[in-house]
Parts: structure tokens; C-alpha cells; sequence
């Protein structure tokens, strides 16, 4: 069976791609607020179209009003050239447009061949659901998706995010969708399972659908997208071919800046050595590493997935304690066997996944920052309110978070907020060395400059941080030195004048070598 796409989506060499979805001066406004001013772009058969801008910028209320959610308070939609106006997602249905919301909306306790046929099962000629039909058909549309590896017989709440989002998609394509909007498809995934979507979005574009692309990831924009419009304030800025554009660019029109203010490395004093790690030895993903991270210093931590760069934080900060190897904090030997043997010798840890990991986001911003310190703020058992409040202030005031005041629920706050509120909480046990990991992953530019003029700030204050990334960009400008992982081992160790992006991909691609690194001076970056 084969994806419903109708013929004229399918692009002939020579013509111009036809505009399925066309916005034409949408503005839409909630009581005094101006949530969007004047936008338009073109959703074009065969292309993909990056929606892009800080939280804020009115993404998200474009979105709802293309799903038929919102009805604009101004301007035209128009699909296939005509003008229409979607009084509820039924429209948008109807017209050809699906979207795959960040929050996927799927029912768990159906099976996958359900949600993808849910409120249009296909029907016997006795009028009941041919069962066995539409799991022939979920497969055939699965397979047709390269999704061979879901059984359409589970039920939704057994799989993965990654997998929800193609019955999503598979859902939305079997309604015959013409237009499909992903609104950050990716920000939940692992780096493989984002490439397993990116690739089903490409080959949906290669079907003839036109489809709007919602994300922070710049590295995702410039590898899928055809053209980017970006939005401010909810004001329409401006659409761009991406063949004609750069990251530069496109960062100055989201935030009103150049890219070098996104970046703000600033020169802090390097001091005493604070950690220094020898042949640390952990399971299987954490073999013999050795590195040293100096006051003041911003210490770069690159590797391809699997490499062991969580894995070695996740032993530092005594969640997976060390079996062999040493570990020193101001030149004290210490035993590490916990997280709050961790925190007592000095250590903090920002981790990946702060949403599940790093907050309680059911709880207020005063809670999450008193957490780590509770049994301090709450000696002999009782908590002291006043005490927990002045903490959580100052955290709060310190790093500048964004919210209504220490009462609000964390879940409510923006990522970029949300990150700070989480540092907020580990800058009070008042540490030596802080671990970041994936420090800006899933928020946008503008909160990205703001955490890393913070981490500046706490390394001229003589802070020691060691930084996990992803983005190497941003490896590559907010660190003094970068050390690169590889099969649990430091592969190498590349001063900032020799961190060049050819330099460090080529080390994270060889095979570690016990006892060889490669660049800057082992006397100097760690004592393996």
C-alpha cells in the first residue's frame, strides 16, 4: 500500500512546486496581547519549511492556528490558492493539514493500527471494523515509512517517544495529509533516533509533502530544510532560502544579535588544579579516563554517542561509582560512592534530561532550588520556611529566571528557564566543580546566551566546570580546553587555539589507542 499522496504533489523536474498552504498576513491577538503581527510563508509541495524564533516569537500559536485551534484575528489562509478559515481541527483536517504536536496525542491503551485508523475505521460490507484489514493496512503504511521495527498490535503506551512519533505520522499521512507540521519532532529523542526521523521527513518531502518544520536545532534546520522563516516577538521577520543563508544569520534575526553574542566567552584566571581524575574505571562505556579541570577554567567534553561522556559524569557525581581509578578535589584523594558523597566533596551536576532528572516540575521554583540543600534549611527534621525562601530567592534573582516569583510551578517556566532554576539549585551547595551536561540542549538562542554568559560569570568567580556537548559549536567556543571521549577513554586533549572542528571530528572518530592522546600537553590537562 502506498502513502496517499496525490499525484500533482508529486513534483515534475521543471515545475514549480505548487503552494499547499499559503498564510498571508496573520496576526492574532488575545485581549491586549499581540501574539502574532503580519506573518506569511509559503508551505510548497515537495519542500520543507523551517518555522524558527526564541520562545515566545508566536510559533506556537502559528501552529494552532494552521491546526484549526485558534482562528487568527487577522489574515488569510490560503490552500491551494484558496482563501479558508478552519473553525476547528476538523477543518484543518478536512483541508489536507496535520500536525504532529510536541506532546504527542495518541492513546496509550489502543494498539498502534487503532490510533493510526482512530475515528475512521475501515468497515467491512456488514458495516462492522474490518480488524484484520486495518492491521494490514497500518503495516503496509508503517512499511511504507521504513517503520518495519513496530508491531501494530502493540499498544501505544509500550513504545518509545521515537516510535510514537511515526504512528503519529503514520496516522496523519493515512488522513490523507497534504500538509504536515512537526512541532520539535526531535526535542525528546536520542541523537540516533533523531536521525531515524530526519530521514522519514526527508523521504516525505521526497513523496511530494509539504511540510513546516518547528525547532532550536540549528544542525537539523541546515541539514533538511528548503527555506526558513523566522519570527520575534511574534512579529515576522523575514524567510530565507537556506542554499542563501548561515547559522550567523539566522541566530541575528531570531534574537536582534550577532552569533558572537550567543557565544560570550569571556577570559577568566586559571587557577589550582580542582579535579583530577586517573584511570577512572566504570562499566563498560567509562575505561581508564584521566583528564584535570582547573579553577576558572571551561572545560570541553566532546564524543560521538556511546562514547562515554555521560557515563564518566555520571561516575564523577557517584551515581555509577568508580570500580578502579582515582579521583582528587584540591588535591584530596576522595571515595565517591553517591551523589551525596559527591555534593559533600564539592561536585555538582547539571544532568541531560533536567525535566525528569534535574526538576520536579510539579513542584514551585523555591522547592526545586532548596532540594539539594534540604538538610541544611531543615536541621533536625523541621523545615525552616524562612531559611528555604531566602535560599530560593537568591538562586532565583542570581541566575535571572523568568517567572511570576519563587511560588511558581517549575513546569510552567520555559527551558531555558527551567535549565537556570536547576543550576540555581546546585550553585547553592556551593561547589568546587561543576558538571553541565547538555547545558542548552531544547531551548532556544536567546536562553542559550544567557546560560552562557552565566557559565562565564561562575568561571571568572573561579568556578571549575566541565561541560558535556553535543553542539560542537558550542564546544568549541565557550571552552579554554577541549578533551575528546572515545570508548571511555581521553583520546584527546586540544587546547582552544587547536579546537578546530576538523581537529576534534577527526578524534572522535579514531579508535582510542590506551595510553596516546593526541594535541595540547598531558602534563597540563591530566595526569594519566
Amino acid at each position: 500500500m502506498d502513502i496517499h499522496i496525490p499525484e500533482e504533489a508529486r513534483q515534475q523536474p521543471d515545475a514549480a512546486p505548487p503552494v499547499r498552504l499559503g498564510v498571508r498576513g496573520i496576526s492574532k491577538s488575545f485581549g491586549p496581547v499581540q501574539a502574532l503581527r503580519q506573518v506569511q510563508l509559503d508551505l510548497r509541495a515537495g519542500s520543507i519549511h523551517a518555522l524558527m524564533g526564541e520562545n515566545g516569537a508566536g510559533k506556537s500559536t502559528l501552529v494552532k492556528i494552521l491546526a484549526g485551534m485558534h482562528a487568527p484575528t487577522a489574515g488569510d489562509l490560503l490552500v491551494n490558492g484558496q482563501a479558508r478559515r478552519f473553525a476547528s481541527p476538523r477543518d484543518a483536517t478536512a483541508a489536507g493539514v496535520a500536525v504532529v504536536h510536541q506532546e504527542l496525542l495518541l492513546f496509550g491503551e489502543l494498539t498502534v493500527a487503532e490510533n493510526i485508523f482512530s475515528g475512521h475505521y475501515p468497515r467491512t460490507r456488514f458495516g462492522t471494523v474490518d480488524w484484520s484489514g486495518m492491521r494490514r493496512r497500518a503495516r503496509a503504511l508503517l512499511a511504507e515509512l521504513d517503520c518495519h521495527d513496530i508491531d501494530v498490535d502493540t499498544k501505544v503506551a509500550a513504545l518509545s517517544v521515537a516510535l510514537r512519533q511515526r504512528v503519529e505520522i503514520a496516522r496523519a499521512l493515512n488522513q490523507e495529509a497534504r500538509v504536515l507540521i512537526l512541532d520539535e519532532p526531535t526535542a525528546a529523542l536520542a541523537e540516533r533516533d533523531a536521525d531515524r526521523l530526519l530521514d522519514v521527513v526527508l523521504q516525505l518531502r521526497d513523496r511530494g509533502v509539504a511540510i513546516l518544520y518547528v525547532s532550536h536545532r540549528m544542525n537539523e534546520i541546515f541539514r533538511i530544510a528548503d527555506e526558513m522563516t523566522v519570527l520575534r516577538d511574534g512579529q515576522y521577520v523575514g524567510t530565507v532560502e537556506a542554499r542563501d543563508t548561515d547559522e550567523a544569520r539566522l541566530v541575528s534575526m531570531m534574537v536582534g544579535r550577532s552569533i558572537d553574542q550567543v557565544f560570550p566567552k569571556v577570559e577568566a584566571k586559571i587557577g589550582r588544579p580542582v579535579l583530577e581524575v586517573d584511570h577512572l574505571c566504570a562499566g563498560p562505556l567509562v575505561q581508564g579516563a584521566s583528564l584535570t579541570v582547573r579553577a576558572g577554567e571551561i572545560v570541553g567534553l566532546a564524543g560521538l554517542v556511546g562514547s562515554g561522556r555521560t557515563e564518566l559524569a555520571l561516575t564523577l557525581f557517584g551515581i555509577t561509582p568508580a570500580r578502579s581509578g582515582r579521583i582528587r578535589i584540591d588535591g584530596a584523594e576522595v571515595r565517591i560512592t553517591s551523589p551525596r558523597a559527591a555534593r559533600d566533596a564539592g561536585i555538582a551536576y547539571v544532568p541531560e534530561d533536567r525535566g525528569h532528572q534535574g526538576l520536579v516540575k510539579s513542584m514551585n521554583i523555591r522547592e526545586n532550588i532548596s532540594m539539594a540543600v534540604l538538610d541544611r534549611v531543615s536541621p533536625g527534621g523541621m523545615l525552616r520556611r524562612a531559611e528555604e525562601a531566602r535560599i530560593a530567592r537568591d538562586g532565583f534573582d542570581r541566575l535571572g529566571v523568568r517567572a511570576a516569583g519563587i511560588e511558581q510551578v517549575t513546569g510552567e517556566l520555559s527551558g531555558g528557564n527551567q535549565q537556570k532554576v536547576v543550576i540555581a539549585k546546585w550553585l547553592e551547595t556551593k561547589p568546587k566543580l561543576l558538571i553541565l551536561d547538555e547545558p542548552t540542549r531544547g531551548i532556544d538562542v536567546g536562553a542559550k546566551s544567557e546560560i552562557h554568559r552565566l557559565m562565564g560569570e561562575m568561571a571568572q568567580q573561579g568556578l571549575a566546570i566541565l561541560m558535556i556537548s553535543s553542539e560542537l559549536p558550542e564546544v568549541l567556543a565557550m571552552s579554554d580546553r577541549v578533551l575528546v571521549v572515545a570508548e571511555g577513554r581521553i583520546t584527546a586533549e586540544l587546547p582552544r587555539a587547536q579546537a578546530t572542528p576538523e581537529a576534534v571530528g577527526h578524534a572522535m572518530t579514531r579508535r582510542s589507542d590506551p595510553g596516546t592522546r593526541t594535541g595540547g600537553s598531558q602534563q597540563t590537562g591530566a595526569r594519566a
